[in-house]
């Protein structure tokens, strides 16, 4: 039975008239349904939201067809990360667990006319951890992981995007869920550049207007290398607005010492030093490094020591990284 708390938000948004609202109230009703495994009654309440006093259908039928075109911009993934896999400062981390807890506990706020936060930005330079805080958000709230496919989602038609758009939204609405735009500026830029084209313009309208209507139970995460390229509007829609900037020497080191100690033998050099004879380097990289010395090992058949296999490593990404220097150099 759905809580007294949504009961009468349906009620008085029912009696105000407010269409909008009375969607809402619907939607988070049907998704709490679903939670409880209640299908039946779900799906009931799926298709009297879909059909208006006259009995025609309001919304894209919910079928195989319509869900197919949908899961083409749509890929989901089984998360990877986790929170305690990832190294924050501490004000991210903070404002991620509040967005944590406040989705584990939406009932609670919502009893006193609360809405949970479920938009955020992410920005920052690539590499540094912008897709795998949203896994890892996905894996601490148990829900399903979406990743926006901008190949099927972008059209060459007129109003073919903004079309194609409403349906992922449509999707997105019908179950609990985190979905992560990566790349945003591809689909929210600025409306006020003169290059842009008025498809653009229209299919950034398109989206602000369903990210306000998107019900607090599906978390939207968006992400830009780009910021001065979204739209000004874009940011008033983000709750939470986090910034991932590359990480300093003391996080590196951080995030080598977990990993380290996941290793069996002894590395024979401290993270400290490894960090040093990396460099500057993006989370990404040092996973790929890490990556390396697990492959290593196990096709060593672990006949082969640690700190043997690490130092070789070391020497062939310093090797690696050496052009890569001189370019930088050249280029200053």
């Amino acid at each position: 039975m759905a809580r007294s708390d949504l009961l009468i938000s349906l009620v008085k948004a029912s009696v105000g008239g407010d269409r909008t609202a009375v969607r809402s109230a619907v939607e988070t009703i049907i998704a709490e349904e679903k939670g409880k495994q209640h299908n039946v009654l779900a799906e009931r309440l799926t298709r009297a939201l879909q059909t208006n006093g006259n009995g025609s259908r309001t919304l894209p039928p919910s079928g195989y067809e319509n869900q197919n075109r949908v899961r083409e911009a749509l890929a989901e993934l089984t998360p990877k990360h986790r929170l305690d896999d990832i190294v924050l400062n501490e004000q991210t981390r903070q404002n991620v667990d509040q967005l944590i807890e406040e989705q584990q506990r939406a009932s609670l706020l919502r009893a006193h006319g609360l809405d949970p936060r479920h938009r955020v930005m992410l920005v920052g330079p690539p590499g540094n951890g912008k897709t795998s805080l949203a896994e890892a958000i996905a894996e601490s709230l148990a829900v399903p992981f979406f990743i926006i496919r901008y190949e099927a989602l972008i059209g060459s038609y007129l109003g073919e995007t903004a079309q194609r758009l409403k349906r992922v939204f449509d999707f997105i609405r019908t179950t609990p869920c985190v979905v992560f735009f990566d790349e945003f500026d591809a689909v929210g830029k600025e409306r006020g550049d003169q290059h842009e084209t008025g498809e653009i313009k229209r299919v950034v309208s398109s989206l602000l207007m369903h990210v306000d209507e998107l019900p607090s139970y599906a978390v939207i995460i968006a992400a830009s290398n780009h910021a001065e390229l979204l739209d000004r509007a874009v940011w008033r829609r983000f709750q939470l607005r986090l910034n991932l900037p590359a990480p300093t020497a003391n996080e590196l080191q951080t995030y080598l010492e977990k990993h380290f100690r996941q290793f069996d033998g002894s590395p024979g050099i401290s993270p400290a030093n490894v960090v040093k004879r990396l460099g500057s380097v993006s989370y990404a990289e040092a996973e790929e490094f890490i990556l390396d010395i697990r492959r290593r090992e196990v096709l060593s058949m672990r006949e082969k020591p640690l700190k043997s296999i690490l130092s070789e490593e070391l020497q062939a990404w310093e090797d690696r990284a050496q052009p890569r220097n001189q370019t930088s150099k050249a280029a200053e």
